[in-house]
């Protein structure tokens, strides 16, 4: 449902000011009717809590559908795939799925199709993190790259590791 505040544009769900970049934001439209502050405010929160911060690939065309290589993490040089989440921020995930009980809860991601509104095709793929409804134990996860990479695992170890001087 909009929300409009006159001829000047709709109101912002999050800061009820009226703007005409208001609009209904994210890949999937469940999020919310947001001004363009609000919504890159919104988005990098959740994008810092869910761990995605991952770069778009440099030659991203949505229209281009021709094969690639996947890309190379840059720390550990492992293959990863980078996929955009559904609050239009882009997370770097396993190439491999897992089951539940092999991944912590807060790297667990699930790859959704998303259908054309005039064709049977799929046109999207988002990533979408797992939150309130645990999976099965034996349910396959995509789990994030930061748990897979040997450079992030040091770090998360290592995190009261303090250089001789």
């Amino acid at each position: 449902m909009r929300t409009t505040g006159g001829r000047d544009g709709d109101l912002c769900q999050r800061c009820g000011k009226t703007d005409a970049s208001v609009r209904s934001r994210g890949r999937i439209d469940l999020i919310a009717e947001l001004c363009v502050g609000c919504w890159n405010q919104l988005a990098h929160q959740m994008a810092q809590a869910d761990g995605a911060t991952a770069l778009p690939p440099p030659d991203f065309n949505p229209d281009d559908v021709t094969f690639r290589e996947p890309p190379p993490c840059g720390q550990c040089g492992r293959d990863i795939r980078v996929y955009p989440t559904v609050y239009d921020r882009w997370v770097s995930l396993g190439m491999k799925e897992l089951p539940a009980k092999d991944v912590p809860p807060r790297f667990r991601w699930r790859l959704i199709k998303i259908p054309s509104p005039y064709s049977p095709v799929d046109t999207d793929l988002v990533a979408v993190r797992i939150r309130s409804i645990e999976p099965l134990p034996g349910e396959l996860v995509v789990p994030a790259h930061q748990l897979l990479c040997p450079v992030e695992e040091a770090e998360r170890l290592d995190v009261n590791w303090v250089p001789e001087a």
